[in-house]
């Protein structure tokens, strides 16, 4: 129950007199268990009193239904946005035989402005259920984005962590090859060993430093290879050929190695030499998966500004490139990142782990729109004593009869599962409230931009 039931200020009980007086101005209802009073997003809904049973309140949150309160006699149910004319912001149901005394606007307006005693009592208690469900829904969606993230780190996490374990137990089956090819290599003279030595570091030098191969031309060259192998009673040459190719021994360094090494020896070296190519191999992915982990790590600390305090001067472009290395599983999947930064844009003073929180939300829903292929443009400027940060995709568009509520509290278009959890409302809060800037957007099918103002000057502490 996200209302703690305990509040006797969102949970006044009206007295018998305040009952019996509200009864001459309202309709008397009643309703069997199950029964909907009213729906979430309901307009110009009425104001309810219970007089006898149980009517549950309940909203949608996530694709989840989550129990806001349970009213009994003498509780009342109603929130601020039934005076605006806005929707409901939950449900009512009933879970026992209950009978309830409805009170259509115009009448409850009447009676607050009249009964001032009540009107404290029912607007009070309004405002802070209406807060009260604000702030945790809030504290909800944090955790929910929390949790998604999370998941999504500790996919990226895991691919380099499991290259690099695998690449580690290969190496050491490599290394034990290694000392009885190496024993098998003392027949060979002095200056065939340093002319073997000179292939191996030329090998290695191509294989960090060459582009790699389409596909097709890799195919045909460990097959030109194989063959070469065979023809030269090498056993299991299809297993040597990739690495040998990776390394740019082809069939005519092949035949070069020859002409210095007798076919007695060929094997052992060609073995020997395929066992170091690949353990050179295994380290160079062992250290990028190891940098990699390095990387995601530096990236979540910076993006979170562990240990640094709220306010700090920061770049702007080191925040947006953490966020999309945060989201870089989504990103991986087909979305191709387009960079415009003006380089001369100062660094600025802000809360930095809640402006991340805006950069996540707004690359998030680009993503969701893009249905994860198309283009993410993210342009940076300044725009008079502004930072302008613009987030645009080629995504649906947001859909017109829709745009006006973007920055709702509560609203969202996305179905279960979906999206960081942080409502653009939050955003909205983060970038006006929390660093008096500004926040807008156009949108239309093909092309929705997002536009972030941030004041340059140092805000306030």
């Amino acid at each position: 129950m996200l209302h703690d039931p305990n509040q006797n200020a969102l949970f006044p009980k009206l007295p018998d007199e305040a009952l019996q007086q509200m009864k001459q101005h309202g309709t008397e209802i009643q309703l069997n268990a199950g029964d909907v009073l009213f729906s979430e997003g309901e307009e110009n809904y009425s104001f309810h009193v219970v007089l006898e049973g149980e009517i549950e309140i309940v909203k949608l949150v996530g694709g989840e239904k989550r129990l806001l309160a349970i009213h009994r006699r003498g509780e009342f149910m109603g929130e601020l946005s039934m005076l605006t004319g806005s929707g409901s912001i939950a449900s009512a149901r009933a879970i026992a035989s209950s009978r309830v005394l409805r009170i259509d606007m115009d009448t409850f307006k009447h009676i607050i402005a009249e009964c001032s005693p009540i009107a404290d009592v029912v607007l009070s208690a309004m405002a802070g259920r209406t807060q009260d469900v604000e702030a945790q829904l809030r504290q909800q969606e944090k955790l929910a984005a929390l949790g998604k993230m999370s998941a999504g780190l500790a996919h990226e996490l895991n691919n380099p962590a499991s290259a690099g374990l695998r690449a580690a137990g290969q190496l050491r089956e490599n290394f034990q090859n290694l000392q009885s090819l190496a024993l098998q290599l003392n027949s060979l003279s002095p200056a065939q060993l340093n002319f073997i030595v000179d292939v191996h570091k030329d090998a290695i030098a191509h294989a960090t430093t060459s582009c790699p191969l389409d596909p097709l031309t890799q195919s045909d060259k460990e097959e030109e290879v194989t063959d070469w192998l065979e023809a030269h009673d090498v056993s299991n040459g299809w297993k040597l050929a990739p690495t040998l190719v990776n390394a740019g021994i082809d069939t005519q360094k092949l035949d070069t190695l020859t002409d210095n090494i007798t076919q007695e020896s060929l094997s052992n070296v060609l073995l020997w030499l395929e066992a170091t190519l690949a353990s050179s191999g295994l380290l160079n992915e062992i250290e990028q998966s190891t940098a990699r982990i390095s990387d995601l790590v530096k990236a979540v600390k910076a993006y979170s500004y562990m240990d640094q305090a709220p306010l700090q001067e920061v770049d702007v472009h080191q925040g947006i490139e953490n966020t999309l290395t945060i989201l870089n599983h989504k990103l991986k999947k087909g979305i191709v990142v387009k960079r415009d930064y003006d380089k001369s844009i100062p660094r600025i003073c802000v809360y930095g782990s809640e402006l991340n929180q805006v950069w996540t939300n707004l690359i998030d829903n680009a993503i969701d729109a893009m249905d994860g292929k198309g283009q993410l443009t993210i342009r940076t400027s300044r725009d008079n004593n502004c930072i302008l940060v613009e987030i645009a995709d080629n995504g649906l568009g947001i859909p017109p009869g829709i745009q006006s509520r973007i920055f709702e509290p509560f609203f969202t278009t996305k179905g279960v599962g979906k999206g960081t959890g942080l409502g653009l409302e939050i955003a909205y809060r983060i970038v006006v409230k929390r660093h008096k800037g500004d926040i807008h957007f156009e949108s239309k099918p093909g092309d929705t931009c997002f536009r972030v103002y941030l004041p340059i000057e140092c805000l306030d502490n």
